[in-house]
C-alpha cells in the first residue's frame, strides 16, 4: 500500500495521529480534573510541521515525503497554569470544548480519507 499512497494521504494519516494524541491529553486532562497539583496536557503539531514543510520545499531538508513520514506529535504539560487554588491546570469547561471540536476534526479528515479511498478504488476499476 506504501507505494500507491500519495502525500496527501500521508499528511492525513499524520493529522489523525495528531488528532488521537489531542484527544488522549484532553481525555487525561478531563480525567484528571480533580486531583489536586495536576497540571494540563497539551499537544503541538501545526506550528512544527509547517516550518518542517517549509524548510523541505524549499530544498532544505532531504524531500517532503521524508518529512511528513517523519511528522510526529508533541505532547507538552503546562506547567506555570493553575485553575484553581489546588493548583490543578484543568479547565473542564476549556477541555470539554477542545473535545468536541477534536471529534469534528477527525470526522472531517476521516471523510476526506474515505472520499480520497473512493476515488482510488473507481480509479483501479476503470470507472
Amino acid at each position: 500500500m506504501e507505494s500507491i499512497t500519495n502525500n496527501a494521504l500521508l499528511m492525513m494519516e499524520k493529522s489523525l495521529d495528531f488528532l488521537w494524541t489531542k484527544q488522549t491529553a484532553i481525555l487525561d486532562n478531563l480525567a484528571n480534573v480533580e486531583t489536586p497539583n495536576y497540571k494540563a496536557k497539551y499537544v503541538t503539531f501545526e506550528e512544527t510541521f509547517r516550518s518542517q514543510l517549509q524548510a523541505a520545499a524549499g530544498g532544505k531538508t532531504s524531500d517532503i515525503r521524508d518529512t511528513l513520514e517523519s511528522a510526529r506529535a508533541t505532547v507538552h504539560v503546562a506547567e506555570n497554569e493553575s485553575a484553581r487554588m489546588d493548583e490543578n491546570g484543568v479547565d473542564a469547561t476549556e477541555q470539554s470544548i477542545e473535545l468536541a471540536r477534536n471529534a469534528l476534526q477527525q470526522q472531517h479528515v476521516m471523510n476526506a480519507i474515505s472520499d480520497d479511498l473512493a476515488l482510488l478504488r473507481a480509479a483501479i476499476r476503470g470507472q
